[in-house]
């Protein structure tokens, strides 16, 4: 059911985006892109943008459905897994505690530079 609907979803954003590409801006002629007076008879005597407005307006509502109803279904998929890869906060107070501190309250560590010892063989 989910892919039907996203195929649907995918389908309808198609046709929306070329239903918005073949509309005209409002300030251009309806017979710079048909072709002189030929709007009119296509489309009716009101001309490409009614229709257009509408089949966009109609898609776009269509649109909105299938996005609403897709993320309902991504909701109800189900929790994370348990294994996420992010540790309880329990592990998160341990290591914090293990940690030494920086203040010099801690235990005396070695910070000396570990040095090579050189070799006499070349």
């Amino acid at each position: 059911m989910q892919v039907a609907i996203l195929m649907i979803h995918v389908a309808i954003a198609i046709a929306l985006v070329a239903l918005i590409l073949l509309q005209q801006g409002k300030g251009a002629d309806a017979g710079a892109s048909f072709g002189g007076g030929a709007s009119q008879t296509v489309f009716g005597s009101q001309g490409s943008g009614n229709f257009l407005s509408r089949a966009t307006a109609v898609l776009a509502a269509a649109f909105f459905a299938t996005s609403l109803t897709l993320a309902y279904f991504a909701s109800q998929a189900g929790e994370a897994p348990e294994e996420a890869g992010i540790p309880d906060a329990e592990l998160i107070d341990q290591q914090q505690n293990s940690v030494p501190s920086l203040d010099g309250e801690g235990q005396a560590m070695d910070n000396t530079a570990p040095v090579l010892e050189e070799s006499d063989g070349e």
